[in-house]
């Protein structure tokens, strides 16, 4: 007999794998993913456990199952958000400083009193604090929540070592977004910023969704003296 823990660690295995070769580039759109029988043998588990994998994928936009014909990579679809979304890594990296993680806190909760908006109740979620650095300097800090029934693979890597952001986008689709911008004042945060509890600060606040599920969610601080938003539009055509 399967164990259930043994069976569920398949599972995440089976759609970890599917949705690295997806994201790769590996399985474009259009392509067929194994049959079922076969991923039964290359795992080694039950049709159950692989069927389960697979509706995950297909709930998540990722893959179309097909009567007969087998499970497809689907088209991707992405809608563009107001603000494209940074990787602070990649833009403090930009600017010529030296890029450094601070991984303050990790755990793993599920949502059992309350919903955590854009999280249902039941929600397992996996919670980072970490803070950003640019040449030794406090840049930002970052607490976010990844929902990992929709990215298990989140629970596996070091994000003492790969910022949560850069790995997200390199790795994980997303169909929508909601970015909300705002000023406040350091409060808790000033500690790690280096700055005092009054000064100002920019907050960014994101959520994610793929297929209308929640992804990830997120809070960014920014010491309001180092930090700018820009944005570049392209112009009407006087000429039509």
């Amino acid at each position: 007999m399967v164990d259930f823990g043994q069976a569920t660690s398949l599972h995440s295995r089976i759609r970890s794998d599917v949705e690295r070769r997806i994201l790769s580039g590996e399985w474009k759109p259009g392509d067929r993913i194994p049959f079922e029988h076969e991923l039964m043998v290359e795992y080694s588990c039950s049709r159950m456990t692989v069927s389960k994998a697979l509706s995950s994928l297909a709930g998540a936009g990722l893959i179309q199952r097909r009567r007969r014909a087998g499970s497809f990579v689907a088209p991707q679809h992405v809608d563009m958000a107001a603000l494209a979304i940074p990787d602070i890594r990649a833009e403090i990296q930009k600017n010529g400083a030296i890029y450094t993680l601070e991984l303050i806190e990790r755990h793993v909760h599920e949502l059992t009193s309350s919903a955590e908006p854009p999280f249902e109740l039941g929600t397992r979620l996996l919670r980072l604090s970490c803070r950003h650095l640019a040449d030794n300097r406090p840049f930002a800090t970052e607490r976010r929540s990844i929902n990992l029934s929709e990215v298990p693979a989140a629970e596996d890597v070091d994000f003492g070592i790969v910022p949560p952001g850069s790995w997200l986008l390199s790795n994980v689709p997303w169909t929508e977004a909601e970015n909300r911008i705002g000023a406040r004042l350091a409060e808790a945060d000033g500690d790690l910023l280096n700055i005092g509890v009054d000064s100002a600060c920019l907050m960014l606040e994101r959520h994610t969704w793929r297929a209308g599920v929640p992804i990830t969610s997120v809070r960014q601080v920014f010491p309001a003296s180092g930090f700018s938003l820009v944005a570049r539009f392209a112009g009407m055509n006087p000429d039509g």
